[in-house]
């Protein structure tokens, strides 16, 4: 009798030992066909908000009539809603009022000074004020789906919140272009302004559209998946005289010129090319105006592109060393800046949780439709997120299925132009990348 007691104490005992082990742990992950069903419930909504974008896009840090739009949608999902972040961002919380971690999902928001020349009923007739010139503005890049996938997943996972645990951040951000002369902006100013604190952020994701890939299709890659970018200027200083009597000159044409073809032997003779490509291109030349004088300077602009951190430092020694050794040689002078006004980092995809979200790839696209990438020598200032925390970024297909590889349009340019259909599986993905992140780290901590 006092055996089957002791038991049944011992019994009780176990089982709420084990109830209260488990307790963080009794929020049951959503089944995945409920996102699908909510995801196709939500399509034609979110294609409407991209045309409503792209017939209206804002450049750099002046998206004020986007923002406003956003800010009043993510009130009406009765959001905590932040806007002014950066100057015109929007950050957005959804707090389930549950332990869990805290994830973000980040859309960049600003179009580009470009000319549409697409025939959409949804076109851009748009103008905007861009280094104090009157210029045409175009989502040349995408943008505009980004904004209306972010605001999909957000309704999606505010709809769920009460299957959900932890918090998500909803990150619009404006000026990823590049801010205007004499400004700053974009996800370096979001950071300094404490975006990924209060509260503090665990992991980051990103989307961006290619109009090049397939519908359908994701890319992912470990490691640096984007390009550092390092704009730099160098001014070469010589000795004005007549085109006609170069002897009595220090010719800083003649010198540019040089400088120019040793700097491209950084690259092609002194990195190891097997690890990663990096770039360095002069994108502009300024100096002289008489094809009779040789003149005083020269002014060389240009950008250096990297995809990991030793060849960056290694080209932050070599130019100056080739430059000034030159320049020497010449009997001219150079003066060097670099980086310019603006850098940069690696679009780096943090090494264990892209791993952790492959399985969230091949579940949400089809293992067929997920391809390992290789890097881009473009740039994303998605990279300052992802300085402070784990963060992926990850690119989809926005090429209809009825345009040929070869016939796809260039990103920044006039004709630049995506498929509707693309979007359904970025707000899948933003969906789905949240709510195993929020189960699995929640599930990790509690493990511990």
């Amino acid at each position: 009798m006092k055996l089957s007691k002791l038991s049944r104490s011992i019994g009780i005992v176990l089982g709420m030992t084990a109830l209260f082990a488990t307790a963080p742990n009794l929020q049951a992950k959503p089944e995945p066909s409920v996102v699908t069903d909510k995801v196709s419930a939500m399509e034609e909504q979110v294609i409407q908000w991209r045309h409503h974008f792209h017939a209206n896009p804002e450049l750099s840090n002046r998206e004020f009539e986007t923002a406003a739009y956003i800010a009043k949608y993510l009130t009406s999902l009765g959001l905590q809603v932040q806007t002014g972040v950066a100057k015109t961002g929007v950050v957005g919380l959804l707090d389930t009022g549950k332990p869990g971690p805290v994830v973000a999902l980040r859309a960049d928001i600003d179009g580009l000074p470009v000319l549409e020349d697409n025939d959409l009923p949804y076109k851009s007739t748009k103008r905007g004020m861009f280094n104090g010139k009157d210029v045409p503005v175009m989502h040349a890049c995408g943008h505009d789906t980004h904004i209306a996938m972010l605001m999909g997943a957000a309704k999606i996972l505010t709809d769920m919140q009460d299957e959900l645990v932890g918090q998500v951040k909803f990150i619009f951000q404006p000026a990823e272009e590049g801010s205007p002369e004499g400004e700053v902006g974009g996800a370096e100013i979001m950071v300094q302004e404490g975006v990924l604190k209060n509260p503090d952020v665990d992991a980051i994701f990103g989307l961006h559209i290619s109009a090049a890939e397939p519908v359908g299709t994701v890319l992912w890659r470990e490691g640096g998946i984007m390009a550092a970018v390092d704009p730099f200027k160098i001014v070469i200083k010589g000795k004005q005289a007549h085109g006609a009597y170069p002897w009595l000159s220090v010719d800083p044409i003649t010198t540019a010129a040089q400088t120019i073809m040793s700097l491209q032997t950084i690259v092609s003779r002194e990195l190891r090319l097997l690890d990663d490509a990096a770039v360095i291109t002069i994108g502009a030349i300024n100096g002289g105006n008489r094809s009779n004088i040789i003149p005083n300077e020269v002014e060389l602009i240009g950008t250096i592109r990297t995809l990991n951190e030793t060849a960056r430092d290694h080209i932050y020694e070599a130019l100056p060393r080739k430059v000034n050794a030159i320049a020497e040689s010449m009997r001219a002078t150079a003066e060097i800046t670099l980086p310019l006004d603006y850098y940069y980092p690696i679009t780096f995809n943090d090494h264990v949780l892209m791993k952790q979200v492959v399985p969230t790839l091949n579940r949400t696209a089809g293992d067929e439709n997920v391809i390992y990438s290789k890097p881009v020598t473009g740039a994303e200032d998605f990279s300052f997120f992802q300085k402070e925390i784990p963060g992926v970024y990850l690119w989809i297909g926005g090429r209809s299925v009825d345009t040929a590889p070869e016939d796809a349009p260039a990103h920044h340019t006039p004709e630049f132009v995506v498929d509707d259909k693309g979007m359904k599986l970025g707000v899948k993905l933003l969906t789905n990348l949240t709510i195993d992140t929020l189960f699995h780290d929640a599930n990790s901590k509690n493990d511990k």
